[in-house]
């Protein structure tokens, strides 16, 4: 039976974007799915569309995915800055275009991809799939993981399935994570939620939009979709009951104040916000990634792009690791520079939360942060926060690259489609091109048509800017960075 580089189990987002990587730099990799179909109907309600993120979008359109969700194409318009439009929210509490101060975004260029877009889950999952098969990826739907094992030299899945690593994508109730004794910490629930496609027989009587009330919140996008929050502790979600009719008109009744009648439920599920970590990404050759990892409540909808962000993050260092051509403590670094993201991402709803309870305190404070949102420095920060785009005079080294556009046109998300690496020379030192090549290393020179005082970057695989020179080089400082994310390999191509 086949070995593969890299079993991964889940096709959701996270799992089928990690197998791209991959499979990009030349990894075999089976993807194990419990469900026989890649669509269920709740990722085709609108509580299946998502907001992107900068560094979602920015990663995506690195590998040239972007321009293939329509919904990209359709709504690229919709958000430009300035709209007076909503752009996102915090707790449900709203900020606009046109009340964030961009300038305070220092590294994002002119023609960079959009801060953020929504992104519908079947449609992203399509595009994902369609890009892993043709890049070789094979994926088995219909089978479940059900029992895990490893040993130095492998992993097995379900006693057969021979992998030299194994990737659990599998969701908050990650089979993959249980099997192999990951830790898993946090915190538990305030409330349930609903989220249900029903007929509503006096819809007139429930506003439209997200609603606050005494007893939590109901959100009616259109006639038929709602979505509740009943902060019952999270019992409802946790004895695990069928959301019956009855049920469903009852909670809403008495969160919104009103008799309103649910005249036929179609479609109904439940989540809290729970918010729990691994301690741990990783127990020998396996580990985890997206909600397998983290999870906590939807609102704000960050939990498809902090997986994404794992994807991205993990899959070049780990098929670096497959084929030898890793530093040591390469694969570490994936847990040490996630786990600290997760925990933030996992605050961030925790913080929703605490301003959303029906209490008095939580309803001064709701009120403190309507009036903070509503200013400029307000809106940018929370914006920021969202979008995952960093304020201020930080140092480039350790963020995402920013997209320069050279002479010809040619940006350097588009020179990240191969997913190489790439030593941007802005100065045309040689020594520069003599090194890239000593490490495979794509180089890339010439002056873009803005530098941000920027002479010289090394650029990782996930985009991620790992040294950068402001003036002189420092040749010694790039050959001990350069040292700690590659190996010498002087006989890649270096085109």
């Amino acid at each position: 039976m086949k070995t593969y580089d890299v079993i991964i189990s889940g096709a959701g987002p996270v799992g089928l974007f990690l197998a791209c990587e991959l499979a990009l730099a030349a990894c075999s990799v089976l993807i194990l799915e419990q469900a026989a179909e890649p669509q269920t109907p709740f990722k085709l309600l609108p509580f299946g569309v998502r907001g992107l993120s900068a560094p979602s979008i920015e990663a995506l359109d690195r590998r040239g995915l972007l321009d293939a969700l329509d919904i990209h194409k359709r709504m690229k318009n919709l958000f430009a800055a300035g709209s007076p439009r909503q752009a996102g929210h915090f707790a449900g509490l709203g900020f606009r275009h046109d009340e964030i101060d961009e300038t305070q975004w220092k590294y994002r260029l002119p023609g960079s991809p959009p801060t953020h877009l929504i992104s519908e889950m079947a449609e992203l999952e399509t595009v994902l799939t369609a890009r892993a098969l043709a890049l070789g990826v094979e994926i088995r739907r219909g089978v479940a993981v059900t029992g895990v094992a490893q040993d130095a030299d492998g992993v097995r899945v379900n006693g057969t399935i021979p992998g030299r690593w194994l990737v659990g994508c599998d969701g908050a109730r990650s089979v993959v994570r249980k099997a192999a004794g990951f830790g898993f910490a946090g915190t538990e629930p305030e409330f349930t939620g609903y989220t249900i496609k029903a007929d509503i027989a006096d819809g007139a009587k429930l506003r439209p939009g997200r609603t606050v009330t005494s007893a939590g919140m109901y959100f009616q996008t259109q006639a038929d979709h709602i979505l509740i929050q009943d902060f019952d502790g999270g019992a409802f979600h946790g004895a695990k009951q069928p959301v019956t009719l009855e049920h469903a008109q009852a909670v809403l009744r008495r969160i919104s104040g009103t008799d309103v009648q649910i005249a036929a439920l179609h479609l109904a599920t439940t989540w809290t916000d729970r918010a729990y970590q691994a301690t741990s990404y990783r127990e020998g050759r396996i580990l985890l990634a997206g909600d397998a990892a983290h999870i906590h409540s939807p609102l704000g909808g960050q939990g498809l792009n902090l997986g994404l962000g794992d994807a991205m993050n993990l899959g070049w260092k780990l098929a670096a690791t497959v084929h030898g051509t890793a530093p040591d403590n390469l694969l570490d670094s994936y847990a040490a520079e996630r786990i600290p993201v997760g925990a933030k991402v996992l605050d961030w709803s925790r913080a929703q939360v605490a301003i959303m309870r029906p209490r008095p305190e939580s309803r001064a404070l709701y009120e403190i942060f309507r009036d903070l949102l509503k200013t400029k420095d307000g809106a940018t920060y929370f914006a920021g926060r969202v979008w995952g785009i960093p304020a201020g005079d930080r140092p480039v080294a350790g963020l995402s690259v920013p997209n320069f556009e050279f002479a010809d046109g040619t940006r350097v998300n588009h020179l990240m489609r191969g997913g190489r690496a790439l030593l941007l020379d802005f100065d045309g030192d040689a020594a520069l091109r003599t090194l890239a090549g000593s490490y495979g290393i794509k180089y890339v020179g010439g002056r873009p048509t803005e530098t941000l005082g920027l002479t010289a970057l090394l650029v990782r695989p996930d985009g991620v800017v790992a040294w950068a020179a402001h003036a002189v080089v420092d040749h010694t400082e790039l050959k001990s960075e350069l040292a700690r994310w590659f190996v010498p390999h002087s006989a890649h191509n270096n085109d």
